[in-house]
């Protein structure tokens, strides 16, 4: 009898393999695993439609804003000779106080739909809030759905900076990916609103990517999107100009509405999910 090889005899299956998985010739693998891998989630734990809220992870909540701006006062009777930098320093910490506010109305937001959400799954309507994952407004969407006792998604994506994955999201529904073009696929899919608050430029362009689905009719069902806190979105964006120069058609900016209340924006969406998404029409 023929002696086995050991050597041979413990071959590594291609699937096994995380060399080759991690190499480029794999690319297309791993692109196909954060497709496939989500959607195995959100099937196992009734993810079936989304609110997703969009906004900067920069946005401090309002107990952390005066927590920063009360340490950074305390340096002026400490060091006189550094008055004119921590002047500055004041100067932005009340900024990101006054910036705060959407912070905490984004929590709010979430935590009033999260709510009604689980009041609609007796007559087996599933709602979720699905955020990025991340610090800021991404926290405060997931920390309401916590606070309401709702499960809520995080579509993590991993960043050299300031993507670190928020406590408040529900541990078996946040996800991390390496592709940004799956994890806007993720936002989109399932998406039948969007809350977009006051953000750089991620917030820009997963905004200004969704409205052109939205205008295209690429995606053919009804999404609701509002843009919240209209002294930042008319001063940052001028969607006026952009119809006086013809680039977008004046039906265009009836593609989103622009809110400043949490009670505006709660009635808002509910009234929008109700007429077009519910079977039985309850509001």
């Amino acid at each position: 009898m023929k002696k086995t090889n050991p050597e041979i005899s413990k071959l590594m299956k291609a699937y096994n393999n995380s060399e080759f998985l991690n190499s480029p010739q794999a690319r297309i693998i791993r692109i196909l695993t954060e497709m496939i891998e989500p959607q195995a989630r959100f099937y196992k734990y009734k993810i079936k439609n989304t609110i997703v809220f969009f906004g900067s992870a920069r946005t401090l909540s309002r107990k952390k804003a005066l927590k920063d701006l009360s340490a950074i006062k305390s340096k002026i009777s400490i060091s006189k000779k550094q008055s004119a930098e921590i002047s500055k320093e004041i100067i932005l910490a009340e900024r990101r106080l006054e910036m705060s506010r959407y912070y905490e109305d984004a929590l709010k937001i979430s935590e009033e739909l999260s709510r009604w959400f689980k009041s609609l799954e007796q007559q087996k309507i599933f709602f979720s809030i699905c955020s990025g994952g991340g610090p800021g407004i991404m926290e405060a969407a997931n920390r309401g759905a916590k606070n309401a006792k709702a499960k809520s998604v995080g579509l993590n994506i991993s960043l050299p900076m300031e993507q670190n994955p928020n406590k408040y999201q529900t541990k078996e529904l946040a996800l991390e990916f390496h592709y940004f073009f799956i994890r806007k696929f993720w936002f989109c899919y399932l998406a039948k609103g969007l809350i977009i608050f006051p953000g750089g430029f991620g917030t820009l362009d997963e905004l200004f990517e969704l409205l052109t689905l939205i205008q295209t009719k690429k995606t053919k069902k009804h999404m609701p999107v509002v843009l919240y806190g209209s002294n930042y979105w008319k001063k940052v964006i001028n969607f006026e100009e952009m119809v006086k120069w013809q680039m977008v058609s004046p039906k265009d900016l009836k593609l989103f509405k622009i809110i400043d209340s949490v009670p505006e924006a709660v009635d808002y969406l509910k009234k929008e999910l109700s007429i077009h998404h519910f079977k039985k029409k309850k509001y």
